[in-house]
């Protein structure tokens, strides 16, 4: 037995290899539920490509998979495809249909095939149709795992097949069955108190709840959230647009992928693109991911910093200047970015659309022009402090206070811009308005002073 007071807590990757070697799967089991929560990946992580699989393979199928589970979706697929095509469709046959569904999607096209050949027919077919659906959407976030059933069957028929499947249901995590009409319509729902405190004799249809709350597989995750912060239910019926019932997704699994799609967009406003990374990636895979990036970036600074280049005969004029450069440009990112995270939220709330970019101009340019002659004069008085000159602080207060302006501007639309023309505009805003930003406020003060500059060296 293993004793989890006793679970190394700094390197369980040794004692996962040893147990592996060891060969015993009793103690494999326990150790692994010994572990604290996200510790499993951590160990995982650390581990040779050999060295996991052998944890995999040492594994039943059933447990296998639900360790697969409890893995980021980047690791779980590094995982499986370190095994032997049979095995690993072996234990992904042991996945819930929406966990199978993620997966499929992370894998190259050669490997989700050559998974899906290895399925029965049947099951392929419904994963194939599961990851069709966006991610975030009912549709794809339901479950195919619940308890069915034809109207016109007794209580008795339904407690029958309980008793007969109890093992294979026990897995569903289910609270309620569903009752269809001979077409598979969804007509009601069954709770398990009135199955069990009926007569046997009564049909299903007479003591199901008529008319059952429901959603259709488009419905977005914000809408779905709604629905759940509405009603008490853990679970909700998901069906198409002929009432057909599709699946089920549950309260749990949309909570999971708000905080997935949270972290998804600061990772990609950060400039981590092309999914989620693990530091256990392949090193070049990861390098390309950032490059992509970071090299659109260079140019864009690049671009930003000729500006200094063509005044740079005022800028040595008035070497002054050069102190409040980064400041103007910084401060103007940071409200631009303000402006930015809001339409960002606006749009997944649906409380703003793509065409709306006039209305949220509007509305960010008083918020602009009042922070921006809050900070222009908040800053111009630092400059003529400094240096005594009243010109050199109008000059970067006037500045500070356009850019604000221009900055919180731009953040607001350029979100919806892009939305509008198909872009994720969790990737293109930051770079966009950094750019044009740092352009602009160099422009301003360097322009300015270019102006004023026989006021500005009588000092």
């Amino acid at each position: 037995m293993i004793d989890s007071g006793n679970v190394k807590e700094t390197e369980p990757w040794r004692e996962l290899v040893d147990i592996v070697q060891g060969g015993d799967v009793e103690e494999l089991d326990q150790y692994l539920e010994s572990l604290p929560p996200g510790e499993p990946g951590r160990a995982l992580s650390r581990m040779t490509d050999e060295e996991q699989a052998g944890v995999l393979e040492l594994l039943p199928d059933e447990e296998a998979a639900e360790l697969l589970e409890k893995l980021p979706e980047e690791l779980a697929v590094q995982l499986i495809e370190h095994l032997p095509v049979e095995e690993a469709a072996s234990i992904f046959g042991e996945i819930e249909s929406r966990g199978q569904a993620e997966l499929l999607t992370r894998f190259d096209e050669e490997e989700a095939v050559a998974i899906l050949d290895h399925l029965e027919p049947e099951e392929a077919n419904n994963v194939r149709v599961l990851a069709e659906f966006p991610r975030d959407s009912a549709g794809g976030l339901m479950v195919t795992e619940y308890l069915v059933y034809q109207e016109d069957l007794r209580v008795k028929d339904v407690l029958d097949d309980l008793r007969d499947h109890s093992e294979e249901y026990s897995s569903y995590g289910v609270q309620y069955a569903y009752v269809v009409s001979p077409a598979r319509q969804l007509v009601g729902v069954l709770r398990f108190r009135d199955l069990l405190l009926t007569s046997q004799q009564k049909a299903v249809r007479s003591i199901m709840i008529d008319a059952p709350i429901c959603v259709t597989t488009a419905m977005g995750l914000e809408e779905l959230k709604r629905l759940f912060d509405e009603c008490a239910l853990q679970g909700l019926p998901v069906v198409d647009d002929h009432n057909h019932l599709m699946g089920i997704v549950s309260r749990s699994d949309a909570e999971r992928a708000i905080q997935r799609r949270a972290s998804q967009t600061l990772l990609k406003f950060t400039g981590i693109v092309g999914g989620e990374e693990l530091r256990s990636m392949p090193l070049l895979l990861r390098s390309r991911r950032r490059l992509s990036w970071l090299s659109v970036n260079i140019l864009l600074n690049v671009l930003a910093a000729s500006v200094i280049a063509w005044h740079q005969d005022t800028l040595s004029s008035v070497i002054a200047l050069a102190v409040f450069l980064p400041i103007i440009s910084d401060m103007s990112g940071c409200s631009g970015n303000q402006a930015v995270a809001v339409s960002m939220r606006e749009l997944a709330l649906g409380l703003v659309k793509p065409y709306e970019h006039l209305r949220v101009l509007w509305k960010e340019a008083g918020i602009g022009i009042v922070n921006g002659a809050v900070l222009g004069a908040a800053l111009g008085g630092v400059a003529f402090l400094w240096k005594g000159n009243p010109m050199l602080g109008l000059v970067v207060g006037a500045a500070l206070a356009l850019n604000t302006v221009l900055a919180v501007c731009l953040g607001g639309a350029i979100p919806l811009l892009l939305r509008r023309a198909n872009q994720d505009p969790a990737i293109a805003s930051g770079p966009i308005l950094t750019t044009v930003t740092d352009m602009c406020g160099f422009l301003f003060v360097l322009s300015f002073a270019r102006i004023t500059l026989p006021w500005l060296v009588t000092t």
